[in-house]
């Protein structure tokens, strides 16, 4: 990766900022989903700071693409969109669960995010050496249904989720889950995940919209009562 990239994560209650230069990589985080849309922007001026990289010396941008927070993600996407449009900058999508899951820094991982409703925003990715393959695509399960798609089990299971369902995860895995807390800041894992193959996506255009994982309550409210799909939604 040239140097001067910025990475963004906004898909959980923690957001994060990370800048790569030719000495490595700066990341901050900060807890509080309430907080992201007022902290996004002064944490990235604070990293560019550090690293003494101005934001015309910004080569491209990473964004977390989810699937979590239909807010969250709205957030980090609209900062990373501004950074690039007016200067025509490359403009890359990760999985934010799967930052997740190389945070872990083990061979098999299972990352899961807090859904609700008796769900996980799930996954399951095994990594080696420079690669990642997905064991399982990343959508909405409970953890029985995860770990049925998954066959053998993980070495670890991470995330809101995972801790949010703890006995049905240690029942799973035989290992306590580990919080996002416990884990180095998504958007420096999405700096790292730039490198291996298939892990990323390339975003043109304004309209472009991150995985959400699932409708937003209000577009499943407006659809009900309408009976047909909400003009220009993005599931």
């Amino acid at each position: 990766m040239s140097t001067h990239w910025l990475a963004i994560d906004t898909a959980t209650e923690f957001a994060s900022v990370a800048v790569r230069t030719d000495h490595g990589t700066v990341a901050r985080s900060t807890r509080g989903s309430r907080q992201h849309a007022a902290q996004i922007v002064p944490m990235i001026h604070e990293v560019l700071e550090r690293v003494e990289v101005s934001v015309g010396q910004i080569r491209g941008v990473i964004v977390g693409d989810g699937p979590g927070s239909f807010t969250g993600l709205r957030i980090g996407w609209a900062a990373a969109k501004a950074l690039v449009q007016e200067r025509q900058l490359p403009l890359v999508a990760i999985p934010s669960l799967l930052a997740a899951a190389y945070g872990a820094g083990v061979d098999t991982v299972a990352a899961c995010y807090d859904a609700l409703r008796g769900q996980v925003f799930g996954a399951i990715y095994a990594f080696e050496a420079d690669k990642v393959a997905t064991r399982v695509a990343a959508d909405v399960f409970t953890i029985s249904e995860l770990a049925a798609a998954g066959g053998q089990p993980p070495v670890l299971a991470v995330g809101d989720g995972a801790q949010r369902y703890r006995e049905s995860v240690l029942s799973w895995t035989g290992r306590e889950p580990v919080g996002l807390e416990a884990l180095p800041p998504l958007a420096g894992s999405l700096l790292a995940l730039f490198s291996y193959h298939g892990t990323r996506r390339s975003i043109g255009g304004s309209t472009s919209e991150p995985v959400y994982g699932r409708p937003a309550e209000a577009q499943v409210k407006w659809e009900t009562r309408h009976g047909r799909p909400l003009p220009h939604s993005s599931r």
